[in-house]
Order: C-alpha cells, then structure tokens, then sequence
C-alpha cells in the first residue's frame, strides 16, 4: 500500500520532517517528505497496509514540537523503493 499525505498546522521549523522520516523508518517503511512553499508538509509512505495506517496515525499526533491540525490522505500506486528520505 501507498498513500500521498499533507500535514497541516505547526509543521515546519520544529523537526516534524525528522520526526516522520525515524517514524517511517522505524516502521520499515519506504517514502519521502518534504516541506511545501505554504507550510504544509507532504509526503508518500509505502509498506503494508497496517504499518503505513500506524504511520499516519502518528502524524496526527505530531511530536512535542510540532501540532497537527489537518491530516488528508489518499492511496496512490506503488513505486520500487526501500528507503525513506527527507526531500
């Protein structure tokens, strides 16, 4: 599984990108994030269903720094991958 997301709120600046790439990872999923120019964070996390859910699960709780208001989501197809990078 794959899913596109976007992460709105008190996301950038605050090692939100740090936190969701050692989440990832230590989830064993594959992916990227990246800040967009408006404040947002996005990204693409790929691995199996339950693990890629957990991910998203704990960007909606954010980290101490950062605060999450607005979380979307939507599959996409996957891609060959076996890392998670900070773009």
């Amino acid at each position: 599984m794959r899913v596109y997301f976007k992460a709105s709120g008190r996301v950038q600046g605050v090692g939100f990108r740090w936190f969701v790439r050692d989440s990832a990872l230590s989830l064993g999923l594959s992916g990227w994030v990246r800040n967009l120019p408006g404040g947002d964070v996005e990204g693409e996390a790929q691995g199996p269903a339950e693990k890629v859910e957990r991910l998203l699960t704990e960007i909606k709780s954010g980290h101490n720094w950062a605060r999450v208001t607005g979380l979307t989501s939507h599959e996409t197809p996957e891609e060959p991958g076996d890392n998670f990078e900070i773009r």
